[in-house]
Protein backbone atom coordinates (compact mmCIF):
# COMPACT_ATOMS: atom_id res chain seq x y z
CA UNK A 1 0.00 0.00 0.00
CA UNK A 2 1.04 2.97 -1.03
CA UNK A 3 2.12 6.15 1.66
CA UNK A 4 -0.77 7.97 -0.21
CA UNK A 5 -3.24 5.32 0.32
CA UNK A 6 -2.49 4.76 3.68
CA UNK A 7 -2.95 8.19 4.24
CA UNK A 8 -6.14 7.87 2.62
CA UNK A 9 -7.16 4.92 4.50
CA UNK A 10 -6.25 6.33 8.41
CA UNK A 11 -8.56 9.30 7.41
CA UNK A 12 -11.64 8.18 7.87
CA UNK A 13 -10.80 6.10 10.82
CA UNK A 14 -9.54 9.63 12.57
CA UNK A 15 -12.51 11.53 11.67
CA UNK A 16 -14.74 8.18 13.35
CA UNK A 17 -12.52 8.43 16.88
CA UNK A 18 -12.92 11.81 16.96
CA UNK A 19 -17.01 11.91 16.82
CA UNK A 20 -16.66 9.40 19.26
CA UNK A 21 -14.71 11.11 21.35
CA UNK A 22 -16.73 14.37 20.69
CA UNK A 23 -20.06 12.28 21.75
CA UNK A 24 -18.51 10.70 25.45
CA UNK A 25 -17.64 13.52 26.23
CA UNK A 26 -21.34 15.23 25.33
CA UNK A 27 -22.64 12.33 27.37
CA UNK A 28 -20.21 12.85 30.15
CA UNK A 29 -21.45 16.37 30.20
CA UNK A 30 -25.07 15.83 30.02
CA UNK A 31 -24.60 13.04 32.98
CA UNK A 32 -22.95 16.00 35.16
CA UNK A 33 -25.68 18.15 35.04
CA UNK A 34 -28.77 15.58 35.33
CA UNK A 35 -26.24 15.00 38.82
CA UNK A 36 -26.21 18.72 39.49
CA UNK A 37 -29.79 19.19 38.81
CA UNK A 38 -30.57 16.02 41.23
CA UNK A 39 -28.51 17.54 44.12
CA UNK A 40 -30.18 21.31 43.47
CA UNK A 41 -33.89 19.30 43.87
CA UNK A 42 -32.96 17.49 46.94
CA UNK A 43 -31.38 20.00 48.43
CA UNK A 44 -34.59 22.25 47.84
CA UNK A 45 -36.04 19.10 49.59
CA UNK A 46 -34.04 19.51 53.16
CA UNK A 47 -34.88 21.66 55.49
CA UNK A 48 -33.32 25.54 55.52
CA UNK A 49 -30.23 25.26 57.91
CA UNK A 50 -29.95 28.26 60.13
CA UNK A 51 -26.91 28.43 62.34
CA UNK A 52 -29.03 30.61 65.27
CA UNK A 53 -32.02 28.21 65.15
CA UNK A 54 -32.54 24.75 65.52
CA UNK A 55 -36.45 23.95 64.81
CA UNK A 56 -37.85 21.23 67.12
CA UNK A 57 -40.69 18.57 66.73
CA UNK A 58 -42.60 21.20 69.08
CA UNK A 59 -41.97 24.16 67.15
CA UNK A 60 -42.56 22.42 63.92
CA UNK A 61 -45.93 21.27 64.80
CA UNK A 62 -46.73 25.17 66.21
CA UNK A 63 -45.89 26.44 62.86
CA UNK A 64 -48.01 23.62 60.66
CA UNK A 65 -50.79 24.29 63.08
CA UNK A 66 -50.52 28.26 63.01
CA UNK A 67 -50.28 27.86 59.14
CA UNK A 68 -53.06 25.55 58.70
CA UNK A 69 -56.63 27.04 58.64
CA UNK A 70 -58.73 23.69 58.36
CA UNK A 71 -58.33 21.03 61.53
CA UNK A 72 -55.13 18.52 61.30
CA UNK A 73 -55.59 15.01 62.67
CA UNK A 74 -53.31 13.51 64.88
CA UNK A 75 -52.25 11.04 61.80
CA UNK A 76 -51.30 13.77 59.48
CA UNK A 77 -49.64 15.68 61.98
CA UNK A 78 -47.39 12.89 63.03
CA UNK A 79 -46.59 12.38 59.20
CA UNK A 80 -45.86 16.07 58.54
CA UNK A 81 -43.38 16.69 61.08
CA UNK A 82 -42.18 13.01 60.96
CA UNK A 83 -42.94 12.07 64.60
CA UNK A 84 -45.64 9.49 66.43
CA UNK A 85 -49.17 10.19 67.29
CA UNK A 86 -48.47 10.45 71.23
CA UNK A 87 -45.27 12.55 70.75
CA UNK A 88 -47.54 14.63 68.92
CA UNK A 89 -50.36 15.03 71.39
CA UNK A 90 -47.57 15.40 74.24
CA UNK A 91 -46.60 18.56 71.71
CA UNK A 92 -49.35 20.23 71.84
CA UNK A 93 -50.06 19.17 75.34
CA UNK A 94 -46.99 21.25 76.35
CA UNK A 95 -47.37 23.97 73.95
CA UNK A 96 -51.13 24.78 75.09
CA UNK A 97 -49.27 24.63 78.92
CA UNK A 98 -46.67 27.15 77.85
CA UNK A 99 -50.16 29.55 76.23
CA UNK A 100 -51.58 29.34 79.33
CA UNK A 101 -48.41 30.30 81.35
CA UNK A 102 -48.16 33.08 78.98
CA UNK A 103 -51.27 34.24 79.09
CA UNK A 104 -51.75 34.00 75.37
CA UNK A 105 -54.55 35.03 73.78
CA UNK A 106 -55.23 31.49 71.60
CA UNK A 107 -55.10 27.14 72.37
CA UNK A 108 -54.65 24.88 70.49
CA UNK A 109 -58.12 22.81 70.23
CA UNK A 110 -59.63 19.64 69.01
CA UNK A 111 -61.98 20.39 65.90
CA UNK A 112 -63.85 18.10 63.47
CA UNK A 113 -61.36 14.88 64.92
CA UNK A 114 -58.41 16.90 64.27
CA UNK A 115 -56.01 19.98 65.87
CA UNK A 116 -56.70 23.71 65.38
CA UNK A 117 -55.47 26.78 66.16
CA UNK A 118 -57.73 29.25 67.37
CA UNK A 119 -58.25 32.71 69.45
CA UNK A 120 -59.82 32.02 72.67
CA UNK A 121 -63.65 33.20 73.14
CA UNK A 122 -62.66 36.67 75.16
CA UNK A 123 -61.37 37.95 72.17
CA UNK A 124 -64.25 37.85 69.75
CA UNK A 125 -65.37 41.45 70.32
CA UNK A 126 -62.91 42.68 68.81
CA UNK A 127 -62.40 40.02 66.18
CA UNK A 128 -65.69 40.81 65.33
CA UNK A 129 -64.42 44.59 64.08
CA UNK A 130 -61.55 43.09 62.13
CA UNK A 131 -63.36 39.95 60.46
CA UNK A 132 -66.08 40.64 58.34
CA UNK A 133 -68.56 37.13 57.92
CA UNK A 134 -68.79 36.11 54.03
CA UNK A 135 -72.14 36.38 52.73
CA UNK A 136 -72.28 33.05 51.54
CA UNK A 137 -71.71 31.80 54.91
CA UNK A 138 -74.53 33.98 56.27
CA UNK A 139 -77.38 32.11 57.98
CA UNK A 140 -81.32 33.08 58.31
CA UNK A 141 -83.25 32.50 61.21
CA UNK A 142 -84.97 29.69 58.89
CA UNK A 143 -81.63 28.24 57.54
CA UNK A 144 -80.71 28.28 61.47
CA UNK A 145 -84.04 26.13 62.15
CA UNK A 146 -83.39 23.94 59.30
CA UNK A 147 -79.85 22.85 60.23
CA UNK A 148 -80.69 22.42 64.20
CA UNK A 149 -83.49 19.92 63.13
CA UNK A 150 -81.02 18.09 60.88
CA UNK A 151 -78.35 17.90 63.60
CA UNK A 152 -80.08 16.84 65.75
CA UNK A 153 -82.35 14.27 64.14
CA UNK A 154 -80.05 12.97 61.47
CA UNK A 155 -80.17 10.88 59.53
CA UNK A 156 -83.16 12.69 58.78
CA UNK A 157 -85.65 12.92 55.34
CA UNK A 158 -87.09 16.37 54.03
CA UNK A 159 -90.69 15.37 54.64
CA UNK A 160 -90.06 15.09 58.95
CA UNK A 161 -88.18 18.17 58.58
CA UNK A 162 -90.88 19.50 57.04
CA UNK A 163 -93.03 18.73 59.84
CA UNK A 164 -91.36 19.99 62.62
CA UNK A 165 -91.48 23.03 60.96
CA UNK A 166 -94.13 23.20 59.09
CA UNK A 167 -93.41 24.57 55.72
CA UNK A 168 -91.46 23.28 52.98
CA UNK A 169 -87.80 23.09 53.28
CA UNK A 170 -86.38 21.95 49.88
CA UNK A 171 -84.84 25.48 49.02
CA UNK A 172 -83.59 25.47 52.33
CA UNK A 173 -81.95 21.95 52.25
CA UNK A 174 -80.24 22.76 48.70
CA UNK A 175 -78.91 26.39 50.22
CA UNK A 176 -77.22 24.26 52.90
CA UNK A 177 -75.93 21.70 51.19
CA UNK A 178 -74.50 24.55 48.41
CA UNK A 179 -72.42 26.36 51.40
CA UNK A 180 -71.36 22.76 52.19
CA UNK A 181 -73.32 22.22 55.90
CA UNK A 182 -75.83 19.34 54.76
CA UNK A 183 -75.24 16.45 52.79
CA UNK A 184 -77.04 13.09 52.11
CA UNK A 185 -76.63 10.36 53.86
CA UNK A 186 -78.30 7.66 52.37
CA UNK A 187 -81.99 6.95 51.41
CA UNK A 188 -84.76 5.47 54.10
CA UNK A 189 -85.81 2.13 53.89
CA UNK A 190 -90.05 3.44 53.55
CA UNK A 191 -91.78 3.80 50.28
CA UNK A 192 -90.16 5.89 47.60
CA UNK A 193 -86.74 5.85 49.38
CA UNK A 194 -86.62 9.23 49.90
CA UNK A 195 -83.17 10.76 50.47
CA UNK A 196 -82.07 11.21 53.81
CA UNK A 197 -79.81 14.15 55.56
CA UNK A 198 -76.93 15.09 57.54
CA UNK A 199 -74.21 17.33 58.63
CA UNK A 200 -70.77 17.71 57.41
CA UNK A 201 -67.59 17.94 58.89
CA UNK A 202 -67.22 21.63 57.69
CA UNK A 203 -70.81 22.17 60.22
CA UNK A 204 -68.71 21.16 63.34
CA UNK A 205 -65.74 22.87 62.23
CA UNK A 206 -67.84 26.20 61.70
CA UNK A 207 -69.72 25.88 64.92
CA UNK A 208 -66.55 24.86 66.88
CA UNK A 209 -67.62 21.00 67.54
CA UNK A 210 -65.21 18.38 68.03
CA UNK A 211 -68.17 15.79 67.06
CA UNK A 212 -72.18 15.72 67.30
CA UNK A 213 -72.05 14.55 70.93
CA UNK A 214 -70.77 18.01 71.57
CA UNK A 215 -73.80 19.74 70.56
CA UNK A 216 -75.75 20.73 73.22
CA UNK A 217 -78.45 19.15 75.04
CA UNK A 218 -81.86 19.44 73.84
CA UNK A 219 -83.08 20.62 77.63
CA UNK A 220 -80.31 22.97 77.82
CA UNK A 221 -81.71 24.92 74.86
CA UNK A 222 -85.18 25.06 76.46
CA UNK A 223 -85.82 28.79 77.70
CA UNK A 224 -86.54 28.48 81.46
CA UNK A 225 -90.14 29.04 82.39
CA UNK A 226 -90.47 32.91 82.97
Amino acid sequence: MTEEHQQQAETPLADAQIAADSEDAQIDADAEDAQIDTDVTEQADLPPQDPDFEPTVESVIEAVLFASDEPLTPARLANIVEAGVKQVREHIENLNEKYRANHNAFRIERIAGGYQMLTLSPYNYWLKKLLRARSDSKLSPAALETLAIIAYKQPVIRADIEVIRGVAVGDLVRGLMYKGLVKIVGRAEVLGRPMLYGTTRKFLELFGLNSLKDLPKVEELKKPPA
